[in-house]
């Protein structure tokens, strides 16, 4: 099942989200200096004022004026594919809840809105020479797709439009001293695939936790470093993906266009490789390497397991630790609390289809930090790894208080 929702409706989750949390949203200022040293770090606004820190990530855009403040090289290529996007309503909607459609005369794509709007995406090879800045009207639209997909799905009304080139570009590094970079002004792609939101909400999920851990003076030098190890594989791996549907797209001839588009179905006529494309295009696939001879799980997203407390993702809401003991006797989540309080440690219950580790430990953002297996010393290696990650004896307010952080070593290693 595909639910779709617009990006201005998750935005719209996701801004509610933060004043609930106290966040403070400033809208219209413009960075034009930044400087740094050991403790924090200035940014200088277009207005004048100033505004210092002690962490800073600059998500600003695919043309980040904080990346190039830093000096950060953005590595990469333009296609020279042009792309017509526009929001419409349709009376005869496709009825596919995402409708793609590839011929000689180039590709479309069909995406629901809600309400009545779609957003309608085009490369119409007959269209390749069009200057970005002229105006794209319904009428343009409406004919590409009919020589592409045979029909305009009764193009009836435009509220926006627009012409891009899109690129494959990524940053070199994603972290200068105290200045982080994340979503598009870390890495820019081809929207074939629609990584762009889902990526960049994964890079904020990623570094947010071990920024938390830093200001709250519990994490480890190495901490933040994790998040360019882990988050830049992750970038690459995204460009990659995106770049091979894009030359699937844009083949050099119509007879290669049908082989590759035939090898793809092939593939994904396989369970294995399906679910594993699935994985990659909703992000749920995608895992971090863990340290060497660690458990299988670790560095895995975790599923919504079920505890004595209720649902996982529902304990993970408030930014902490979660330690889940599958052991029949429990002792784990007794020792695991003694140890370390301000960790969320909870009996788990075992779903029905097995393969749960007898214990686990989630971190923050939902992947696992540890787990291990059902033996003697399970409680033992528990007790270990929670003060490794979490550090002993932190009396936190309550049993649900905020999360510290983990030592990098931990958290994986590059590839």
């Amino acid at each position: 099942m595909i639910l779709i929702a617009p990006q201005n409706s998750t935005e719209h989750v996701l801004e509610r989200r933060a004043r609930e949390l106290g966040v403070e949203i400033v809208r219209g200022a413009a960075v034009n200096g930044l400087r740094q040293d050991d403790n924090r770090v200035t940014v200088e606004l277009t207005d004048g004022s100033t505004c210092a820190a002690r962490y800073v990530v600059g998500a600003d855009g695919a043309h980040s004026t904080v990346r190039g403040l830093l000096g950060v090289d953005f590595v990469g290529k333009q296609y020279q594919t042009h792309i017509m996007l526009a929001d419409v309503r349709l009376t005869q909607p496709p009825s596919q809840a995402l409708f793609n459609r590839i011929s000689d005369a180039g590709a479309v794509i069909v995406v629901p809105f809600g309400g009545g709007w779609f957003r309608a995406i085009a490369w119409d090879r007959g269209r390749e020479r069009v200057p970005l800045d002229v105006p794209l009207p319904m009428d343009e639209m409406r004919a590409a797709f009919e020589r592409i997909a045979g029909t305009d799905f009764g193009m009836c009304e435009q509220r926006w439009s627009s012409r891009f080139l899109s690129e494959r570009r990524q940053a070199r590094e994603y972290r200068v001293g105290r200045v982080f970079l994340a979503g598009d002004a870390a890495h820019v792609h081809s929207p074939l695939g629609g990584q762009g939101m889902n990526t960049g909400m994964q890079d904020a999920m990623n570094l947010g936790w071990k920024l938390a851990a830093a200001v709250r003076d519990r994490a480890p030098s190495g901490l933040l470093d994790t998040y360019h190890v882990e988050r830049h594989r992750v970038g690459a791996q995204v460009l990659a993906m995106t770049d091979g549907f894009n030359r699937l797209v844009d083949g050099s001839s119509a007879i290669r266009r049908a082989m590759q588009a035939r090898v793809v179905r092939l593939l994904l006529w396989f369970g294995p490789t399906h679910r594993r494309l699935i994985g990659r295009l909703t992000g749920i696939g995608i895992a971090y390497a863990g340290p060497r001879h660690s458990h299988p799980w670790t560095g895995r997203r975790v599923p919504d397991l079920a505890t004595e407390d209720g649902r996982l993702y529902e304990l993970l809401r408030d930014g902490q630790f979660v330690f889940l003991d599958f052991t029949s006797a429990g002792a784990a989540v007794h020792a695991v609390h003694r140890t370390s309080p301000q960790v969320c440690a909870v009996r788990g219950r075992r779903p029905a289809a097995g393969g749960t580790p007898a214990a686990v430990l989630v971190r923050p953002d939902g992947y696992v930090a540890w787990a291990g297996d059902d033996q003697p010393d399970v409680t033992g290696e528990a007790v270990s790894a929670v003060v490794r990650w979490c550090g002993p004896g932190c009396r936190g307010r309550s049993r649900r208080s905020a999360t510290t952080a983990a030592d990098a070593e931990l958290i994986g290693r590059a590839p």
